[in-house]
């Protein structure tokens, strides 16, 4: 058998007794949160809800950083590259996991392993808006028009490789329609487009259609969530609309660089997760069309596996490409 040397075994316990002083000592300066995208958007604005809070919970400032480009690749590799601190996070968002696949072997990180999971802060279940020039009132209605009229019925998103763009090639895939893709730059275009009837069919989120469906100038056709939402009651899932296990979301997830000490990871995961089920803040993020998550480190890195393993098949099973 062999036996630690003496080193060895001084090192091992310098490390066990540094790393609850690391969690009860930190942290000693502000923390930065990096956004990948421009201010006041959706991720930004569940960033900024939860920065204030954890910045009183630890006791330093907790500053907000927006990074955009290149689909959140700048700001991801900026926290990546960051010491592993725990001064440095980045709230990441489906784009993540899909670049894994989209962006095999050019990304100056791995979008796995360059990080350490903090927390999935929310979630936000896609919704499915139909144009009102489409004749039909429900999934299986705009499904039958798509069928009966080939090459009619096409399909915006904000963007390739977007997780409303992967969405509905999955519901290509489990429907067996056949439908054109046509990527804007943004949201707003392709709702505007929509509204118009340019385009048939769009995958948002909830806080992004509801002033439209409001004012009846499109049409809500299901949410692909588990079951239906306190946000949206009324609203049928797509399960109920016959496609099974039909489920996607865009999300907000805290990451921080790889490496970073578990106890740090531990801390603000447990903050953050005490924050965003406080009775009044889950009600803030419920009424922006976001379902309360604050899962620890642990299956918030199961999540981003099964999230980079499935549209990964996606990608692969559409041939999705981007330029």
């Amino acid at each position: 058998m062999n036996h630690p040397t003496r080193r060895t075994t001084l090192a091992l316990g310098a490390a066990a007794l540094a790393a609850p002083a690391i969690a009860a000592d930190y942290p000693t300066r502000p923390v930065r949160i990096i956004v990948p995208y421009t201010p006041g958007g959706t991720t930004d604005i569940a960033t900024r809800l939860v920065a204030d809070p954890l910045s009183k919970a630890l006791g330093q400032p907790v500053v907000v950083e927006n990074r955009p480009g290149a689909n959140s690749i700048v700001g991801a590799a900026a926290a990546a590259s960051s010491p592993p601190d725990g001064y440095t996070l980045v709230m990441v968002l489906p784009a993540h996991a899909a670049n894994a696949t989209l962006q095999a072997g050019k990304l100056p990180f791995d979008p796995i392993a360059g990080f350490a999971p903090v927390s999935l802060v929310v979630t936000a279940p896609l919704v499915l808006a139909g144009s009102p020039n489409i004749p039909g009132r429900t999934l299986r209605d705009y499904l039958d028009y798509a069928r009966k009229n080939p090459g009619k019925m096409n399909y915006g998103s904000s963007g390739i490789g977007a997780t409303a763009h992967l969405a509905m090639e999955l519901l290509k895939m489990r429907t067996g329609v056949q439908m054109e893709h046509v990527p804007y730059r943004g949201t707003q275009p392709a709702l505007q487009d929509l509204m118009a009837g340019a385009i048939g069919l769009l995958f948002d989120t909830y806080s992004t259609l509801k002033p439209q469906f409001e004012a009846g100038t499109i049409r809500p056709l299901g949410i692909a969530a588990a079951e239906r939402t306190a946000f949206a009651p009324d609203l049928p899932t797509i399960i109920e609309g016959g496609l099974d296990g039909f489920v996607a979301s865009s999300w907000c997830m805290l990451l921080a660089p790889a490496r970073t000490p578990q106890p740090i990871l531990d801390r603000i995961a447990e903050e953050t997760g005490r924050i965003v089920r406080e009775p009044a803040m889950a009600t803030k993020l419920q009424d922006l069309g976001f379902v309360v998550e604050g899962r620890p480190p642990g299956p918030t890195g199961d999540f981003l596996r099964a999230e980079v393993a499935r549209w990964g098949e996606v990608i692969r099973t559409a041939k999705v490409t981007v330029e």
